[in-house]
């Protein structure tokens, strides 16, 4: 929940008595030096290893750090991109911040768009160029990666990348349960931080399994809330019978957020990005509201999927797939991973993290909430990444074994189980929601739809729908948040 903000003078570089500051937000993790703050724990590395310092943190972070002995600005995100960085180079000025709408603030930056970020939000949904924003003037830092400033010149380097470092081999299967146990609780542990926390809980396995821990680990089962989005009427499921079961069997409060009581887009849209602008922000921000009325931390369970359910495949699929990631992909560890993992490394270089996670961001949510997610730990991920598909990472095996004795049954054995249909699809049959059809265009918008292509969206296909639901996203974000003078800096 902090805001960092800073100017760096390309003329007329930063004076002060110190040889180094920093600006940082981060939770750095697996430390024992409890007497340092996060950024101290930041210029500690810094001082010892310089810009490899990254190569040694482990959390989740966005930093800046002056350097008066080298005259330089580093700065770096974490591996994932829980965190956000942005920055903007304007005259002779360097600015960053973690919030874009910071940026945006200073006078010198301009409103003008990315045509590319937008066609591709248009035609995709996601800004296919992680590097960039929606704005012209603006860059995004991308996870992973570190930015230095020295000379008048920018350079970024990609400090991580998910790959198999060093294959893992156990004598006996429950020590390959005993480690995966152990960093879990770690990365759970570590993220906590708080006497009280709420989870974001499906009744999957993934986000039950947190829960689980966070009670064992605070050792109240009050202190834990659990948040569950269901719904009961639009496609009937069974997340609330199974959130309830699982919440009764740890002896955890719970909340249930009725998603069907929500239309399309209800409340608070106003977003840094159009990429943010979701279909089901009603409800989507109604159970961050609850989270956030328990405790100052959230979890989710992302992204497990994406971890451990590694599914099997035909020979040809496989040929066929490791043919084309050869060709795309230079590194051999890349391409190790990609042979090995094929559907965890499509998921891990998969544009949708960065408007997930910072759809989380307190810069987005503008509430006292921080969510972070255990899964997605530096840690966890290469132990997961090292150890054999078969028969861990298929099926989620290797949480189901960890979890054997402390989970019911009926949430144990629980499949997969995706909704029955397309809840946005269905809302936009209802005859209340005819005004995506005929909604009033911003001129600005015209530049970049054509009333033909408007025209052809009106075809009654799933992909016509979610182009027209992107278009009024747009539309809204161009008439509300775009203008200078009526956004909200966070």
């Amino acid at each position: 929940m902090t805001s960092i903000f800073g100017i760096v003078d390309l003329d007329l570089p930063p004076v002060d008595d110190t040889e180094t500051w920093i600006a940082a937000d981060a939770r750095i993790d697996g430390c024992t030096d409890t007497d340092l703050t996060d950024a101290e724990r930041i210029l500690r590395a810094y001082e010892k290893w310089g810009e490899d310092c990254v190569e040694h943190l482990i959390g989740d972070f966005a930093f800046a750090i002056w350097d008066k002995r080298h005259k330089r600005l580093f700065c770096a995100r974490d591996h994932f991109g829980v965190k956000p960085f942005f920055y903007s180079r304007v005259g002779n000025s360097f600015i960053f911040s973690n919030r874009l709408n910071v940026l945006r603030s200073d006078r010198r930056v301009s409103d003008g768009l990315n045509e590319t970020a937008v066609n591709d939000y248009l035609e995709q949904g996601l800004n296919q160029d992680l590097s960039t924003t929606i704005f012209r003037d603006i860059q995004r830092l991308p996870a992973g990666h570190t930015l230095t400033l020295a000379n008048g010149s920018v350079t970024t380097r990609r400090y991580w990348t998910p790959s198999i470092k060093n294959e893992i081999r156990f004598r006996d299967p429950e020590s390959y349960v005993e480690r995966f146990t152990e960093l879990l609780t770690a990365a759970t542990k570590d993220r906590l931080r708080t006497d009280r926390v709420s989870i974001s809980m499906s009744g999957g396995l993934d986000s039950t399994t947190l829960a689980v821990i966070a009670r064992d680990l605070l050792q109240q089962p009050a202190a834990v809330q659990a948040v569950s989005v269901v719904y009961d009427e639009l496609i009937p499921d069974k997340e609330r019978h199974y959130s309830t079961l699982a919440a009764s069997s740890l002896g955890i409060p719970i909340r249930h957020v009725k998603a069907d009581d929500f239309s399309l887009f209800e409340g608070e849209l106003d977003q840094p990005e159009p990429f943010l602008i979701s279909p089901f922000a009603g409800q989507f921000n109604e159970s961050l509201r609850l989270m956030a009325e328990h405790s100052p931390v959230a979890l989710t369970g992302y992204d497990g999927d994406a971890l451990m359910n590694e599914p099997r495949e035909s020979l040809r699929a496989r040929i066929a797939q490791l043919l084309g990631l050869k060709i795309k992909t230079k590194e051999k560890k890349n391409q190790f991973l990609a042979s090995r993992r094929p559907t965890t490394f499509k998921m891990l270089q998969s544009k949708v993290w960065v408007p997930l996670f910072e759809g989380y961001d307190t810069g987005s949510t503008r509430l006292p909430l921080e969510a972070r997610h255990p899964f997605i730990d530096v840690r966890l991920v290469d132990y997961l990444l090292s150890i054999p598909v078969k028969p861990w990472c298929r099926n989620k095996h290797i949480l189901r074994r960890a979890m054997n004795d402390r989970l019911p049954a009926a949430i144990l054995n629980r499949p997969k189980t995706p909704l029955a249909g397309d809840p946005a699809l269905q809302l936009m049959r209802r005859a209340s929601v005819r005004w995506l059809d005929s909604f009033e265009v911003t001129p600005q918008l015209e530049r970049f739809v054509s009333q033909s292509r408007r025209r052809s969206l009106a075809e009654n296909t799933p992909d016509a729908a979610w182009a027209r639901l992107r278009l009024f996203a747009f539309n809204h974000w161009l008439t509300h948040s775009l203008p200078r003078d009526r956004r909200m800096v966070a």
